[in-house]
This record gives C-alpha cells, sequence and structure tokens, in this order.
C-alpha cells in the first residue's frame, strides 16, 4: 500500500504543509483538496498545523536569532530583516491589541500568517497566553477565507471547462446528406403530384 496516496498519507502531508513559513494554512488547504480530501478533512488538520508552530516561535525565536548571530554570522542579514520586519508591524499591534495581531494573521497575503503573527507578539515581548487567543482566531478566519476561495475557484474551473465533443465516423457527413437529399427529393415528388392533381381538377 503506497503511504502518501492514502488518507493518513494524504492527512500528513498537509499537515506538515501547514507548518512551513510562507505557505501556511493558505498554501495546505487547495493543496489537500487537491489530493482528494474532503474540506472537513483538509480545514481542521491545517488549522492545528498552523497553529502548532505559534507558542514555540514566541518563546524561543528571540533566542534562536541570538544564536544564529553567535554561530552563523551569515545569516545576521537574514536575522535583521526579520526582526525588522515585525517591529515595524508592532505599532499597529500596539494601537488596536488584540485586533491589530488579528488582521496580520487573518488576512492570507503574503507576509502575513501565524508565523508573521507570532514574530510580532515575540519580539513585542508578549506572553502566549496573550498572543495565542488573537493568532488562532485569525488563523480560523484565514481558513474560512481560503476555503471560500477554493470552493469558488473549483466552481469556477468545473462551469469553464471544456465540454466533451462527440466525434462522428468518418461515413457520417455522407448519410446524413444522402438523407437530406431524400427528403428534398421527396418533396419535390409530392409537390409534382400535387400539380398534376389540380390540372386535372381544372379541366
Amino acid at each position: 500500500m503506497d503511504l502518501w496516496n492514502s488518507l493518513f498519507g494524504k492527512l500528513l502531508q498537509t499537515f506538515l504543509i501547514s507548518m512551513v513559513p510562507v505557505i501556511e494554512l493558505r498554501g495546505a488547504i487547495p493543496y489537500g483538496i487537491a489530493r482528494g480530501l474532503t474540506f472537513w478533512q483538509a480545514i481542521p488538520v491545517s488549522i492545528i498545523g498552523n497553529l502548532i508552530p505559534v507558542p514555540f516561535i514566541i518563546l524561543f525565536i528571540k533566542k534562536i536569532f541570538a544564536w544564529m548571530r553567535a554561530h552563523m554570522p551569515k545569516l545576521d542579514g537574514f536575522v535583521a530583516k526579520l526582526e525588522n520586519r515585525a517591529l515595524s508591524r508592532q505599532e499597529t499591534v500596539r494601537k488596536y491589541a488584540f485586533w491589530g495581531l488579528f488582521l496580520f494573521v487573518a488576512i492570507p497575503l503574503p507576509g502575513t500568517g501565524a508565523w508573521t503573527g507570532a514574530l510580532i507578539a515575540a519580539m513585542m515581548d508578549m506572553k502566549v497566553r496573550d498572543a495565542f487567543p488573537s493568532i488562532a482566531l485569525g488563523v480560523l478566519t484565514a481558513g474560512a477565507i481560503i476555503t471560500f476561495l477554493t470552493y469558488v475557484v473549483g466552481v469556477a474551473m468545473f462551469c469553464f471547462s471544456a465540454k466533451p465533443r462527440v466525434t462522428l465516423p468518418d461515413d457520417t457527413g455522407f448519410l446524413l446528406y444522402a438523407s437530406q437529399s431524400l427528403r428534398r427529393s421527396e418533396g419535390d415528388g409530392a409537390q409534382e403530384t400535387h400539380r398534376r392533381t389540380r390540372f386535372r381538377v381544372l379541366l
């Protein structure tokens, strides 16, 4: 039995994809549907997979960044870029509090998502119990949006797909032409008979 093509394998693939940064839930749900999962199978697996890294990012990402700077200096520019991106958005989160962090997670656009929300929370030294509910609600909202878009795209592809064409045998055209000619000749004969009958009546 092929593990990756089994139900468990498809669920596992969808789960792992939802944990990948940038891709996250917005890529996992369409992938799971494309692999043959139902919405009710793909959605909860994707949500759970997307949320699992969040507490660990909030708790440990700053320590990981410090370790990377100390042991892998070549990645210092990459780490600084991630930190600056998170810090540039912290003002919005401070201003709108719960809903500010929620928006960064809920809108399924590049640069948003659970990883970004957790990174912002970590840079702001937020506690897990304060940040996680907002991020979780954002993930649920993003899941609903992605599910709707996936359904709409699927329906559109089905409606606008090319209809199957019926291939006729090579001699079908000849048979249709012969049938039409026979009907035309029969019609001409009927008209001639009608003329002759009318002529005899007049006489």
